[in-house]
């Protein structure tokens, strides 16, 4: 790989990354165990390993769709007033395995604690509530589009786009 196509590559590899820090919720794409496509999103915060957390509710149809299928899709997408052109909207999408994280896990008053100090008291009364869940979205593969003609995937192993 010559020089200029290195550079091109590390600059969207930090578009990306840069995208995905801009946005405080992510959507989520999930399926009903009925095989119904639903949409939803929630607030999120993400390990070093590029695992996704979010704490949410059991009265949610998403929560159950991804503790019963343990499958999901998240997308962060350029919001629409920064775009020229809504059909070539930036995005980052990955498809992600679904896990609960149980409160004994090490990784759970951790995970809470940065949501805390990101989203403030509110995640303190979600904590009082029984019916909420820390589930860890894991990618499993990802791919970025910068516009049009311009699709890469994520080498998750390094965090970078790659051409593929």
């Amino acid at each position: 790989m010559d020089k200029s196509n290195k550079d091109v590559l590390e600059d969207h590899t930090r578009k990306y990354r840069e995208l995905i820090i801009s946005q405080q919720t992510l959507l989520l794409s999930t399926v009903t165990g009925q095989g119904e496509p639903e949409c939803s999103y929630a607030p999120y915060v993400r390990d070093q390993h590029g695992v996704f957390y979010i704490y949410v509710s059991e009265l949610a149809s998403h929560t159950k769709n991804m503790l019963q299928k343990g499958s999901a899709s998240v997308l962060f997408i350029r919001p629409e007033k920064e775009v020229k052109n809504l059909f070539a909207r930036e995005r980052v999408v990955f498809k992600c395995v679904v896990n609960e994280v149980q409160s004994s896990d090490e990784r759970y008053d951790k995970q809470l604690l940065k949501m805390k100090d990101k989203f403030g008291e509110t995640v303190d009364l979600l904590c009082s509530l029984s019916d909420f869940h820390l589930l860890a979205l894991t990618p499993l593969n990802g791919k970025y589009i910068a516009g049009f003609g311009q699709a890469f995937s994520i080498d998750l192993a390094l965090d970078k786009v790659d051409v593929k």
